[in-house]
């Protein structure tokens, strides 16, 4: 069985910081691999170690300066990557989930996975759908918001858990091929060690084109514009009292009353 896993590099931001234009200003910028990515990456790895995977392959659409932070998925287990990027990416504000989508399709169809892992959403701009629209693209078996996932296959189907709405869970079994979104907490991400960080450096990175993918510019063309970013300011009324905890105590007793949150 071959795994596909998308990754992808999502910014992080200071707790204070400073916005200009659409951005924030770089000086207050991070990067690191997308959360629910990484829970992905160590669901492919574990399978792999159960026996039920041969070959873990992860790829991400990004530039060149994503490389390093893509490689922690090499780090932890994944035995090749794919980075997809463009000239006529860049410069795009949001890519959609459509874009994305036409990206995804391309290498899926290179590569013909059994299983396709994904995040249940980005970190960054909180897309949720593309892993669900991915499916719908390629015509696979899906299961969105995946929190448990039997490491021992019965025949060509999968035996999943996953959350839906209210707290409710669904017990289902997901044909193969299939493309799974996974959700945190699903199981506990390993460190990258030493030697599996030098090990990275050595693993292939396949970077692919557009044209390479046979996948055409305007077929990419996002449809999402960045208008404006903000903070959003705090209407949160807060009160904050000094002194023993006897006097504190009478005071929110005061103030619970006067809401009429107690009698």
């Amino acid at each position: 069985m071959k795994i596909l896993v998308t990754v992808k590099e999502v910014a992080t931001v200071e707790d204070e910081f400073e916005i200009e234009g659409t951005e924030i200003a770089d000086q207050y910028l991070g990067a690191d691999l997308n959360e629910w990515d990484d829970y992905a990456v160590e669901e492919a790895v574990q399978l792999q170690e159960a026996g039920v995977a041969d070959e873990v392959v992860t790829v991400t659409i990004g530039p060149e300066d994503c490389e390093q932070t893509i490689r922690q998925a090499l780090a932890k287990g994944a035995d090749r990557a794919v980075r997809v990027w463009d000239d006529s990416l860049d410069g795009v504000d949001l890519l959609d989930v459509g874009a994305k989508t036409e990206i995804l399709r391309a290498v899926v169809e290179e590569e013909d996975p059994d299983l396709v892992l994904t995040g249940v959403q980005a970190g960054d701009d909180s897309f949720g759908a593309t892993g669900v629209s991915l499916a719908a693209d390629i015509g696979y078996e899906w299961g969105a918001v995946v929190n448990h996932l039997e490491h021992e296959f019965d025949g060509d189907a999968a035996s999943v858990r996953r959350e839906l709405e209210g707290g409710v869970e669904e017990l289902t079994e997901i044909e193969l091929p299939a493309v799974l979104t996974i959700q945190t907490g699903i199981n506990e991400p390993r460190y990258a060690s030493l030697r599996g960080i030098r090990q990275a450096q050595r693993k292939e990175l396949d970077v692919q084109t557009l044209a390479d993918l046979g996948v055409d510019e305007s077929a990419v063309e996002s449809t999402l514009e960045l208008t404006d970013m903000y903070e959003p300011e705090s209407e949160s009324d807060v009160t904050i009292w000094e002194g023993s905890a006897d006097e504190t105590a009478a005071e929110l007793g005061e103030l619970l009353r006067d809401k009429g949150v107690a009698p």
